[in-house]
């Protein structure tokens, strides 16, 4: 396919749901990405699906609609990815955090989110495993997870079957353009013509911006996860301190860390989350590793005596303001942004695909996409904040 009518950079999830959507929108699909399906930030995941780490704002509008638009690509393609309603219990072990946590919950439930308060005997039911410690927490029953590269590769699997294609193996050396407008784009391989190119590759998103002549303040910010042996049903929701929505939200480059503890359908536990601004700095560090987990038992006891099967660290795609980018370049047309999700790329990735096709073939976006245009970019001193 020399000559599609899109080319989507990257096959993670945000890029295979977007090759998706436009698929199903009639389009002739390419897909290209330097490596294997969901070989970046996509395969370094979680698999998250949340809603209760959002406050009211147009990213918890997207986060909503992903939500159930994660469900209806698992009809869509006849599922294969893992993809469970488990639910999110959020704790807090502090008065401060208690009241914070309170009232977070209370401006989430006036926007349209179930957020139950919970007391310790209540945990202890929803999580019989639980420190006894925690006494109040928030259950989120619109949380879920999946299996990330699982959905990425089912996912283009569907898009192929569909009459796109994906090519791996090429690196995209320039995106190519006449008069401000793209033509395609040529990788050290082949070249391609198209009049529309959709920049999904996560943290590398600023430098396919560089190739066609723009700016895109995209920053690599560096996340552990722990990885333990199969234990059975131990965690039955994706358990987290109330800390995980600060550190979310922060812009300190300095290493923050706090416990996020989640089952999974093959009976390991993944235990999380840490976050700093290093750049691509790609060391294991063992201290990181070393606190995630004494977090992680202080929430659950239990774990003390479970074996680590492995730990793995990626890169989170940062935007200085919080927000993922979605939109047509401010400077070159027909070269479109899905991009700066941070953690929540996998959560988000269906909605950002349906805001991003629904802007490409002229139809009624579900929301007003102006928040996340690249074009806020632009004049800005790209401090994180």
């Amino acid at each position: 396919m020399r000559s599609p009518d899109a080319i989507v950079i990257g096959a993670g999830v945000v890029g295979a749901c977007s090759a998706l959507a436009l698929t199903n929108a009639g389009l002739k699909v390419l897909v290209i990405d330097r490596g294997p399906v969901a070989s970046g930030t996509t395969g370094a995941g979680e698999g998250n699906i949340l809603v209760s780490d959002k406050e009211p704002s147009p990213e918890l509008t997207l986060a909503l609609r992903s939500r159930d638009a994660w469900f209806e690509v698992n009809a869509d393609i006849d599922g294969g990815f893992e993809l469970e309603d488990k639910g999110g219990v959020v704790v807090s072990r502090s008065e401060k955090g208690i009241a914070d946590l309170k009232k977070l919950a209370a401006l989430q439930r006036a926007a349209g989110i179930d957020a139950q308060e919970v007391n310790g005997a209540e945990l202890q039911k929803l999580e019989p495993f639980i420190s006894k410690n925690v006494e109040f927490g928030v259950l989120y029953p619109q949380d879920a997870q999946c299996q990330p590269m699982l959905a990425a590769a089912q996912i283009m699997r569907a898009v192929r079957k569909r009459g796109g294609a994906f090519v791996q193996g090429e690196n995209v050396i320039s995106i190519d353009s006449i008069n401000g407008a793209v033509i395609g784009l040529t990788t050290d391989k082949s070249k391609y013509s198209s009049p529309i190119v959709i920049n999904a590759t996560g943290t590398w998103a600023g430098e396919i911006a560089k190739l066609a002549g723009s700016d895109l303040p995209i920053m690599p910010r560096r996340g552990f996860i722990l990885v333990t042996a199969p234990a059975g049903k131990i965690i039955n929701h994706k358990v987290y301190d109330a800390d995980y929505v600060a550190n979310v939200a922060s812009g300190d480059a300095d290493l923050q860390s706090s416990a996020v503890v989640e089952g999974t359908a093959s009976g390991t536990i993944l235990i999380g989350a840490s976050r700093e601004r290093v750049g691509f700095k790609n060391d294991l560090d063992v201290s990181i590793l070393r606190q995630l987990a004494r977090q992680a038992i202080s929430l659950f006891p239990v774990l003390e005596n479970i074996q680590l099967l492995r730990a793995y660290r990626g890169f989170r795609p940062y935007a200085p303001d919080h927000l993922p980018v979605i939109g047509e370049d401010a400077n070159v047309k027909g070269l479109w942004h899905a991009a700066g999700h941070e953690g929540a790329g996998i959560g988000l990735a269906p909605a950002t695909a349906e805001l991003i096709t629904a802007q490409i073939t002229g139809r009624k976006t579900f929301m007003d996409p102006t928040p996340f245009s690249p074009a806020r970019f632009v004049g800005a001193n790209h401090v994180a904040s």
